[in-house]
């Protein structure tokens, strides 16, 4: 005789291999942290400064391209970062400078500094300012589901994330992580899951024991247009080089270095 309790416990298998559903005690027994403090490490730099150019390229379809560059001054270890913009010539001496929870922008014309937010897009880019600082996976996010996927050449773990705070641009992700710890792929969601954005992570160079994205695309998943009968979306690729772990002055990570700088 099948018992109610049995008949549940059937129910609850079937479900579980007929929609791939990962039991509650299970998706408990996930150590978030343990996984994703490795992929943080990776691609952060506690001991060192960081400091690369950037080539950020908007793509908008039927508008063409438009690109700036910066110069990028990070230093992980006091949460600080300085972006000093080179290109085009209308936005050269613009600078944006973050100091623990305080981003700062600042525009030499009227010469005062204004702050912004992490999550706003980077001069009207697909890129969110959040995207240049170092990864905190682990303090952001707990993983809620995890598969496997074969992404091109690689054999990825998926990783379901959900935030555990607000203070993060995007309160759901999706994540592709490689056999090397490496994210090759992320897609950003809404608290509703609308899609927001993808992006793809297709090079790394290694410095050291650590790792810099040199080629990132983004795609924004809800900004686009139709050409030549065919909806193309916007996106926004960013290129590293140069990228040095070298010792910054401390002078770098002040309001009075960008001053200077974008005279």
């Amino acid at each position: 005789m099948v018992t109610p309790k049995r008949l549940g416990t059937g129910l609850l298998v079937l479900l579980v291999i007929l929609f791939g559903l990962t039991p509650l005690h299970a998706r408990e027994e996930i150590d978030s942290r343990a996984i994703l403090e490795p992929i943080d490490d990776l691609v952060s730099y506690p001991e060192a400064d960081f400091s690369a150019e950037y080539t950020i390229t908007q793509e908008r379809p039927g508008e063409g391209r438009e690109v700036t560059k910066t110069y990028m001054f990070r230093r992980d270890s006091e949460n600080k970062y300085l972006i000093l913009i080179r290109e085009p010539s209308a936005e050269r001496g613009k600078g944006y400078l973050r100091i623990d929870d305080v981003l700062w922008l600042y525009d030499p014309a009227d010469r005062r500094f204004t702050s912004t937010s992490p999550r706003d897009r980077f001069q009207n880019t697909n890129a969110r300012n959040s995207d240049f600082t170092q990864s905190t996976l682990a303090d952001d996010y707990e993983i809620v589901g995890e598969s496997r996927e074969q992404l091109g050449a690689y054999d990825t773990r998926v990783y379901e994330l959900e935030a555990t705070h607000d203070d993060v641009t995007f309160p759901k992700m999706r994540m592709w992580v490689d056999e090397d710890n490496l994210v090759r792929k992320y897609e950003d969601y809404s608290l509703s899951g609308e899609h927001m954005r993808t992006t793809a992570i297709p090079r790394y160079r290694r410095l050291g024991e650590h790792y810099v994205p040199v080629e990132i695309v983004i795609v924004d998943q809800l900004a686009g247009r139709e050409v030549d009968g065919r909806f193309r979306n916007e996106r926004t690729i960013i290129s590293v080089d140069r990228p040095s772990l070298g010792e910054l002055p401390d002078r770098v990570f002040t309001q009075s270095y960008l001053e200077q700088v974008s005279r």
